[in-house]
């Protein structure tokens, strides 16, 4: 592999880093995450937990209990009524652990957010799709010009259409994270009472679908810069090419010339060697010419 492959290949290395990067990040529901304040439930068994309302049972007359006249006390007061759970939230789904059983419990995001911003949810989806089909289409192209071998100008084209896929990429992938924040902030402080975070953050995914987008400028600053010096150096040998083809012609012109004069020196010598040669024969004589 020559030197100029090679230099492909280590910018294709970077488009399927940014493609999986934006794949994970999209399948992924850890955008934001943080924790929800919620009401304890009742203990369900006298062990109980640290997350449940531990309940205790008055006693009816004569000392037996009556279950139609029971009183429960409940001693948890303020603070103590309350439990901080985590979640984590994504494009598709928002999971909150569970405070019952182990594991988590995940419902769909869109059913969370409001109804009038249910549309920009999909028009961010729909920005995330198609900023990984065009670096994906980006990666095709980059891959068939590192593995084939067609002459370098035919793949020009090619260089500058790696270019601006990865630029309208990475400005489809800002404006889908941009959307997807506003619309997250937006649920916060309108969304259904018992979702609304204690406090959040950014989580990994989110991370991702920027580091993505990084790459995605780096490479289209990186497709254009190479296509800017291979068009010039692409110039400068056709000028080159020019240059030796004009200079070789006109090396053959004098050449032409030189023969040109040859020629015309000879056939006039021969003119005057006749007309001398005849000045001296009697008049009257047969002349015989012979011409070689």
């Amino acid at each position: 592999m020559d030197r100029a492959r090679q230099q492909r290949a280590l910018v294709l290395l970077p488009i399927c880093l940014a493609l999986a990067l934006a794949l994970t990040a999209l399948g992924s529901s850890h955008w934001c995450e943080g924790t929800q304040r919620v009401s304890k439930p009742l203990c369900q068994d006298h062990a109980g937990g640290p997350h449940c309302i531990h309940v205790s049972r008055g006693s009816g007359d004569g000392g037996k209990d009556n279950e139609s006249q029971a009183v429960q006390y409940i001693w948890e007061t303020g603070d103590d009524k309350f439990v901080d759970r985590r979640f984590h939230a994504g494009l598709w789904q928002s999971c909150e652990e569970s405070l019952s059983s182990a594991g988590e419990k995940c419902k769909s995001f869109q059913s969370v957010i409001p109804a009038e911003e249910q549309g920009v949810l999909w028009l961010s989806i729909g920005a995330e799709v198609l900023n990984i089909l065009l670096m994906l289409t980006s990666a095709i192209l980059l891959g068939s010009r590192v593995s084939s071998h067609s002459s370098e100008s035919h793949w020009f084209k090619v260089d500058a259409s790696v270019a601006i896929l990865m630029v309208l990429a990475g400005l489809l992938g800002m404006v889908a994270h941009m959307m997807y924040t506003t619309i997250f902030q937006i649920t916060v402080n309108l969304g259904p009472e018992d979702w609304r975070p204690q406090t959040w953050d950014y989580g990994w995914s989110y991370c991702l679908a920027w580091s993505s987008f990084a790459l995605c400028m780096a490479v289209s600053v990186t497709a254009v810069s190479r296509y800017t010096a291979a068009r010039l150096e692409f110039s400068e040998k056709q000028r080159g090419q020019t240059g030796s083809w004009h200079s070789q012609h006109n090396a053959s012109e004098p050449e032409a010339s030189d023969n040109v004069w040859e020629t015309e020196v000879a056939a006039s010598l021969a003119g005057r060697t006749l007309v001398n040669f005849s000045e001296h024969l009697p008049p009257g004589a047969p002349v015989k010419v012979s011409m070689c």
